[in-house]
C-alpha cells in the first residue's frame, strides 16, 4: 500500500514538473502567424455553422443589425473557402467553410462580434472523410 502511494506521489510530481516546464515554454514562444493561412490537405478542417435567426424580429431589422455590426464585411474571412451556403427554411442559414484548423478561433471571434444578436450560432467542426469512406466501400465489394 505504501509503495502504491509513493508511486502516485512520484507520478503527480512528474506531471506537475512537466506542466510547469511546458507552461514556461508556451509563454516564451511566439505564436505562429495564422493570418490568411490557406487550408492544405494536412491541416484543413470543414466547419459547418448553423445561423439560427431570431424569428421574433423582421428580416429587415436583422439585416440592418448585421450591417451595423460589420458582419457582411467580416464573414467569410479572406483565405477561407466557402464549400456551401444554404438557407434552411425555418432555421436560418447553414454555411460550411474549409479552413486551416489554426484559424478556427478567428472565425469564432468574427461571428461572436458580428453575427450574435441577429443569429444564434452552432458550430460543427469536421474533416473530409469522403476518400476514406469510398475506399472502405470499394474494398468491401
Amino acid at each position: 500500500m505504501i509503495r502504491k502511494v509513493g508511486s502516485l506521489v512520484a507520478i503527480a510530481g512528474l506531471a506537475g514538473a512537466l506542466a510547469i516546464g511546458s507552461e514556461a515554454a508556451a509563454q516564451t514562444a511566439a505564436p505562429p502567424s495564422t493570418e490568411n493561412a490557406a487550408p492544405t490537405a494536412d491541416n484543413a478542417v470543414l466547419l459547418t455553422i448553423f445561423f439560427k435567426h431570431d424569428q421574433s424580429r423582421p428580416l429587415s431589422e436583422l439585416n440592418a443589425q448585421l450591417e451595423k455590426q460589420g458582419y457582411y464585411k467580416a464573414f467569410p474571412p479572406a483565405g477561407t473557402e466557402v464549400v456551401s451556403w444554404y438557407v434552411m427554411m425555418g432555421i436560418g442559414q447553414v454555411v460550411t467553410l474549409r479552413l486551416p484548423a489554426s484559424r478556427l478561433r478567428e472565425v469564432n471571434r468574427i461571428l461572436e462580434n458580428t453575427a450574435w444578436g441577429s443569429y444564434r450560432t452552432e458550430f460543427y467542426p469536421t474533416y473530409d472523410y469522403k476518400a476514406v469512406g469510398i475506399a472502405a466501400h470499394d474494398k468491401a465489394q
